[in-house]
């Protein structure tokens, strides 16, 4: 696929998706947030079993792209009232969609961070299904410092992946945090010494993951995602009906078939 601001790979199962504005700090602009969008959507229907999120350059992002901000101030201030507010509201459901896109994608995501993720790479990633990270990776949930409330994901997401009182913590203040603390806060599974390191992980992981049963993965990241936002109860009764269609797959009868008979199972993409 031809991207302006994405570079995307595909080998074993794994499509890599990197960001690739180095020369802007991979700042995201509205070619960038309309590409990811298609990239994760893409994703979602293609051969590839996993994701892999990263970038190029020497940041992860710098966040949303402050010319654009500019740029859409301009538009949207020359509207009447009414259209104002209703065109605002429509691009930022549009942004929000372009983050959900990597939440709803059938596949898993896993994010490699390095360097900084300021304010919208924190809503990219928290919509990601893993996040690691390298030492010198460092995370602001930056929109307060601009006096916007953030409003793609952070506050939405974040929450539940590091508790409450410190999602709190971290949107009022805008503090900066480094690798190792993200990992104390659990918001990245774990952390490198450095960026080679943490892409050999990320990717010797996603093989992994490329190497089961897609029908199971896909499953799984679905009744994972439909559980977190219902009841125990109704997350039972939906992986219920859900094993209930899938559970004599071919997938997993080659899976039986290959534990009887010592082998390593290949399923069909």
């Amino acid at each position: 696929m031809n991207f302006e601001t994405l570079v995307i790979t595909e080998s074993e199962g794994i499509a890599h998706i990197e960001l690739n504005r180095p020369d802007k700090a991979n700042a995201l602009n509205m070619a960038m947030w309309k590409e990811l969008r298609q990239a994760f959507d893409w994703l979602s229907t293609s051969r590839a079993r996993v994701g892999v999120l990263s970038a190029r350059g020497k940041y992860f992002t710098a966040g949303i792209d402050l010319e654009m901000l500019a740029a859409t101030h301009a538009e949207i201030s020359a509207l009447p009232e009414g259209k104002k507010q209703e065109r605002l509201k429509d691009l930022i459901v549009e942004l929000q969609q372009a983050i959900s896109a990597a939440e709803t994608c059938h596949k898993p995501i896993l994010a490699a961070v390095h360097g900084a993720c300021i304010g919208a790479g924190i809503d990219l990633i928290t919509a990601c299904d893993m996040r690691y990270a390298s030492r010198d990776a460092r995370f602001s949930v930056k929109e307060i410092d601009v006096a916007i409330v953030a409003d793609v994901g952070t506050l939405q997401r974040l929450p539940g992946l590091i508790g409450d009182g410190l999602a709190r913590e971290l949107a009022y203040t805008a503090r900066e945090f480094d690798g190792d603390e993200a990992r104390e806060m659990r918001l990245v599974n774990k952390v490198f010494p450095d960026r080679d390191s943490l892409m050999d992980h990320v990717m010797q992981l996603a093989k992994t993951i490329a190497a089961k049963s897609p029908v199971a993965i896909r499953g799984t990241k679905d009744t994972l995602n439909y559980s977190r936002d219902h009841s125990v109860a109704e997350g039972l009764n939906y992986v219920a009906a859900k094993n209930a269609a899938i559970l004599f797959s071919a997938d997993f009868q080659e899976a039986v078939s290959a534990a009887m008979q010592r082998r390593t199972a290949r399923f069909e993409d």
